[in-house]
Order: C-alpha cells, then sequence, then structure tokens
C-alpha cells in the first residue's frame, strides 16, 4: 500500500448490491453522466471469466495468471465470488492521489479491507425490495427458481453498515436512483 492512496485528496466509491439490484446499470448511467469529467475514473474489474462471457465489460485473465497477479501486488482489492475471481487494479492509487473519485463496482466482503486502506471513502449500497429483486433475477433467465431463492437469501446478509455507506434506493423509476447516485459520486 502506498501512503499516496491512503491520504491522496481524491476519493474510493465502493458501489455494492446483491445481484438483480442493478449495480451495473447504476454505474453505466453515472460513466454516461459523467463522460469526459477527469474528476472519475470508473474502474474496469479484472475478472477470471471469458471476454466473451455477457454481462459487464471487463479485463478477463486466467486463473493462474489472475493468482499471480495478485501476489504481485496488480489488484488494490480482490475477492473470489461465484466461483470467479475479481480485481480492481492497483494503479487506482495514483488517480486517489491525484484527486479523482474512482468508482469500483466490489463484493460487500472487501468493504472492511478497502476501509483499512483507504481514508476517504465512500460506500454507495444499492438496495430494492426482495419482490424487485425477485422480479429481475427471474427475467435475465440465468438462474433456476432455487438458485434466485439462494440469491434473494443472500441479498440481505452482510449488508454494509457504518457512516460511510449511502443508500441508493432502486425500486422505483430510474432516473429518481441514478440522480441519488450521482450525489453520492460527487460527495453531496
Amino acid at each position: 500500500m502506498t501512503q499516496s492512496a491512503t491520504m491522496g485528496p481524491g476519493r474510493l466509491v465502493l458501489v455494492v448490491g446483491p445481484s438483480g439490484v442493478g449495480v451495473d446499470t447504476m454505474i453505466d448511467t453515472a460513466r454516461d453522466a459523467l463522460n469526459g469529467d477527469e474528476r472519475f475514473r470508473f474502474v474496469t474489474r479484472t475478472i477470471t471469466r471469458p471476454a466473451n462471457a455477457g454481462g459487464e465489460e471487463h479485463q478477463p485473465i486466467s486463473v493462474p495468471d489472475f493468482e499471480r497477479a495478485a501476489q504481485d501486488g496488480a489488484f488494490a482489492l480482490h475477492w473470489r465470488a461465484h466461483g470467479l475471481h475479481y480485481g480492481i487494479p492497483s494503479d487506482i492509487d495514483a488517480d486517489i492521489a491525484a484527486g479523482r473519485t474512482v468508482v469500483a463496482n466490489v463484493s460487500r466482503t472487501v468493504i472492511n479491507a478497502a476501509r483499512a486502506r483507504y481514508r476517504n471513502l465512500a460506500v454507495a449500497s444499492i438496495t430494492a425490495s426482495r419482490e424487485t429483486l425477485a422480479r429481475r433475477l427471474a427475467h435475465r433467465n440465468r438462474e433456476s427458481a432455487d438458485e434466485i431463492l439462494r440469491r434473494l437469501d443472500r441479498a440481505t446478509a452482510n449488508v454494509p453498515q457504518g457512516s460511510d455507506v449511502h443508500t441508493v434506493d432502486n425500486d422505483g423509476p430510474l432516473e429518481v436512483a441514478a440522480a441519488r447516485f450521482l450525489q453520492v459520486l460527487r460527495g453531496v
């Protein structure tokens, strides 16, 4: 960890939420709204998933290469979920030191590690009702009914707590949630 990462004038915003809540939609909407604003960086995650697997744009990597990169310090944060490895590149430290707001989609399980590493941190916790999550998960047609139930049960586990947590309710119109998310990113 570099001193500049913890003491830089920038900020790290961790975007978290259970499957189906709309984390990617919030990030995509904010990225479009802030297009060209050099004060913000939206992180592309490194994931042990093929490039053509669908879903978010990501940097594909093999498991052995990921493990080697993690050991070599290539990631500021990394975790394992749903049988995959995920990493946030360590070059975010330079952005934070330069005063930028870095926006990263992460697992709720790495919040405490990020808190220990970064002084100026915010958590944007995207939420929605169980009914909305169930409908969205069923609509994407990727999981069985049992898998959806397990995801719904996990949705209420590990809900982030703390003065740095900002809740963004994504149960209603997208415009309302997106406006709230932009407020969190801008530090309002």
